[in-house]
């Protein structure tokens, strides 16, 4: 089963780090890598189920969304290739902070896995999961 990790030491305590991506339907904080999301249906950006499409061509549902455990689940359900639904099955990503009590910082991981019979997706997620912390560093620093 392909996999992809990312991390990153955010300078921002947990609590601006997960103000500024709890809400699923929100990737203002990314607009450099992001130039559209859009909410589809009525779930509200934070609740199970919740679904959104990202640069007109990711489609993704929200799978869990933890305040306590600072940790968010989706799905990517259609996408262009790699990650399209012929190349692909069962993608799960997962963003998971963790309090760098020393000094009041921000541990962020990003990571996915899926099945495929290809390594083509890894790189593809690779490369924007890079993007997107670089993005998430930036934002949640200036706030």
């Amino acid at each position: 089963m392909p996999q992809c990790y990312q991390s990153i030491v955010v300078d921002a305590p947990i609590e601006k780090v997960w103000d500024t991506i709890e809400d699923f339907h929100d990737m203002s904080w990314a607009e450099s890598v992001i130039q559209s999301c859009e909410a589809v249906g009525d779930q509200p950006g934070t609740a199970v189920g919740a679904k959104r499409v990202l640069n007109n061509v990711f489609h993704e549902t929200l799978l869990e969304c933890s305040h306590d455990d600072f940790r968010i689940r989706y799905s990517i359900d259609d996408g262009p290739s790699p990650v399209s639904p012929t190349e692909i099955s069962n993608y799960v990503g997962q963003i998971q902070l963790k309090p760098v009590t020393l000094g009041g910082t921000t541990f962020v991981e990003w990571r996915s896995s899926w099945e495929s019979a290809s390594e083509e997706a890894r790189d593809f997620c690779h490369q924007i999961y890079i993007a997107l912390l670089k993005a998430l560093a930036e934002e949640a620093a200036k706030r």
